[in-house]
């Protein structure tokens, strides 16, 4: 029998870093670049991949903390907080700034950017001081705002993001190659920007979105399909807070016909003063708990691609019609889903993914 986990697998395969990089340029394949810099969760896959074509370039990696396992021995690696920056980001946002600024006229850069390279990768403008910009950070993230909102209002306060990076560029070529964990996956939005080019400039610059929610969602749907399994909802509609998300997903698969149901994206959570263990997919997935307790022929995966979900080591978690009991509301409270979903043995831990198209909701119904 295929089951979720399988499913999920599949996906995640789909876009993993070195698979979507390596394909993106034996579609369309480019000069050898001066320089390569990697920013992102998915940095050390992309990058890797990128080495194998071009294992003289000189290669810049900037990525979370234990998710650069398998980097090219010749990197220059710099690992940094998320999703709160640290001392870290700030001297990795700097050494990108740097070398971006010290590439010669004439030369070529390739960018490849992912998930998370907000928080990995700044260099502060108008004085802001490491602590102002933690502050603002834990604000947004608790506040539930959505990846655009908060990346507006990062670029603002950032001498890398929103094109501000390849303004300081003085060469002649970049190649950006991202993976998108943004809705519409726009580059301007990716990263908060640090791969796009700004509104003038004088380089010729090409861009290639080489992952997506929906490559994952169609991987995962012709998985099933091999497995003689019917698929039915296949939707890129996780853009809500998660008690919206919750109930909307469970009516729908209370109506749902047997089969594999997808749903796609990033919803967005409140959190109170003092939040407990867990993040966005824990709660969503504790809040599908108790939407279909009682409910028998229904399990649910609810995942972040990047195979972590907030300040956690889970992914998030697998449940069904028997997981909710009364105390989980006191978890959903307090934010503390994880931990509620830990002791009962439903958390998802995978490790890093090597990728980041947002997060994954796969149901299958009997």
């Amino acid at each position: 029998m295929t089951d979720l986990r399988t499913l999920f697998d599949a996906g995640v395969a789909a876009v993993r870093g070195d698979n979507s990089v390596t394909a993106s340029l034996a579609t369309k394949p480019v000069a050898a670049p001066d320089r390569i810099i990697a920013v992102g969760k998915a940095a050390t896959a992309m990058a890797r991949a990128a080495h194998v074509l071009f294992p003289e370039t000189p290669l810049l990696i900037v990525t979370k903390y234990h998710h650069a396992d398998g980097a090219p021995a010749a990197a220059e690696v710099i690992e940094a907080a998320h999703p709160v920056l640290d001392e870290n980001s700030i001297s990795a946002g700097t050494r990108v700034l740097e070398a971006v600024q010290n590439m010669a006229a004439g030369s070529h850069l390739m960018l490849l950017v992912s998930g998370g390279a907000s928080a990995l990768a700044e260099a502060p403008a108008g004085g802001l001081s490491l602590d102002d910009l933690k502050s603002r950070a834990q604000q947004m993230l608790a506040s539930g705002a959505d990846i655009h909102a908060m990346n507006a209002a990062r670029t603002k306060t950032s001498r890398v993001k929103g094109g501000k990076l390849l303004g300081a560029f003085g060469g002649a070529r970049v190649t950006t190659l991202a993976i998108s964990d943004v809705e519409g996956d726009s580059l301007q939005v990716i990263g908060s920007g640090i791969g796009a080019a700004p509104v003038e400039s004088a380089f010729t610059f090409e861009a290639r979105i080489v992952a997506s929610n929906a490559i994952a969602r169609a991987a995962v749907r012709q998985t099933a399909s091999d497995a003689g399994l019917a698929v039915g909802h296949d939707e890129e509609t996780l853009y809500a807070d998660v008690n919206v998300v919750a109930r909307r997903i469970a009516a729908a698969l209370k109506d749902a016909e047997p089969g594999i149901h997808l749903f796609g994206g990033e919803p967005t959570v409140v959190l109170p003063p003092d939040p407990g263990q867990g993040g966005r997919n824990q709660a969503l997935a504790l809040l599908l708990a108790r939407e279909i307790a009682g409910v028998s022929g229904l399990q649910i995966l609810v995942a972040g691609t990047d195979g972590t979900d907030g300040p956690t080591d889970a992914a998030g978690a697998i449940i069904d019609g028997a997981t909710w009991e009364a105390s989980g509301q006191e978890a959903l409270d307090r934010a503390d889903a994880g931990a509620w979903l830990q002791a009962r043995g439903a958390l998802l831990k995978t490790g890093p993914t090597g990728t980041n198209v947002m997060d994954l909701v796969i149901a299958r119904k009997s």
